[in-house]
């Protein structure tokens, strides 16, 4: 399990996850909780799948993270007509030195914006599952490293679907988790048209953390201490999909890992060195959910993949410290 944080290393993280929501904060009104989420995948090397309908600001959302960051950031906007190695990059014949060289692609940054990712075909969709999962290419047999740190932020609208290419699970998987915005309540809508009405906050936001920094969080977030209890926590929560009778494709192993991880850089963007059960249950449906396929007649009863980890987790009992 490795030693659990000392009190500086927590405040550390703490203080940099609130610069972080602050700066965030400026362009995107109200939204605190799912930046949050945002900055949970950011801290444990995951990736982030931001699904809503046009407008909400998921884009925007993608792009102060990115700039609150000294990071190099490129977007990718997808269609059914980009190629993958539009992605990855390709090699060309330089005629001044008669030499093949290779052109880098827009993977090839720490923040990569994959915005309306179900409109590219599936054979460009699955040019990210190598880069998302092991932080490597492949071009013409050749292997390259990506830069650390490493994240994709993907963006799709689940509504307009003409013209779309779902995501398989296999590229769902990769996600650490999928986050919704949802429509802003009246205070918040009028302050995102004071903000904006003179100018876009985006263009004058500032990188508050550098990417040593974030690399150093990284890893001190793999120290935090989870007691067995709430790792069996975890355990009884994934396996409850792969048992529930109204869901036909339960969590992965892989989502165990992801849900354990998510929970340790919770504690720590919280100011804490260890993991509660609360931890777990805010990240349950957001880790889980769209790792799970519900049967076609749960879905026609009304019951979601959300609805159904909600449920469950009332029922599964909540470890508790014992008192002596």
């Amino acid at each position: 399990m490795g030693r659990s944080l000392e009190p500086v290393d927590i405040t550390r993280i703490k203080e940099a996850a609130d610069r972080l929501v602050a700066n965030i904060n400026k362009v995107i009104v109200g939204k605190s909780e799912v930046i949050k989420l945002v900055l949970v995948a950011l801290f444990c090397e995951g990736h982030v799948f931001i699904e809503d309908v046009p407008g909400i600001g998921k884009t925007m959302l993608a792009k102060a993270t990115a700039k609150s960051l000294d990071c190099s950031f490129k977007r990718v906007q997808f269609t059914p007509d980009l190629l993958p190695s539009d992605v990855t990059g390709i090699y060309y014949f330089n005629q001044k030195n008669s030499e093949f060289e290779f052109r880098p692609g827009p993977i090839f940054a720490n923040i990569v914006l994959a915005d309306e990712i179900n409109r590219a075909t599936p054979r460009t969709q699955s040019c990210l599952l190598e880069g998302m999962q092991e932080r490597q290419v492949t071009v013409d047999v050749e292997t390259k490293l990506l830069p650390r740190p490493f994240m994709v932020i993907a963006t799709q609208n689940p509504v307009e679907l003409e013209g779309t290419f779902p995501l398989p699970e296999a590229q769902l998987d990769r996600f650490l988790l999928r986050v919704r915005l949802g429509y802003p309540d009246s205070g918040e809508e009028n302050a995102i048209l004071t903000r904006f009405q003179e100018e876009n906050p985006l263009d004058s936001l500032e990188p508050v953390i550098e990417a040593a920094e974030l690399i150093e969080f990284q890893k001190l977030c793999r120290r935090i201490y989870v007691e067995e209890s709430v790792r069996h926590y975890i355990i009884a929560i994934t396996q409850g999909t792969r048992e529930h009778k109204g869901i036909k494709l339960g969590a992965s192993p892989r989502a165990s890992l992801s849900l354990y991880l998510a929970s340790q850089a919770l504690a720590a963007i919280n100011g804490r060195n260890y993991v509660i059960p609360d931890d777990v249950k805010r990240l349950a449906v957001p880790v889980l959910a769209h790792r799970t396929i519900v049967k076609v007649e749960t879905g026609i009863r009304g019951h979601s993949a959300e609805t159904i980890i909600k449920e469950m987790l009332d029922k599964i009992p909540v470890p508790v410290e014992e008192t002596t």
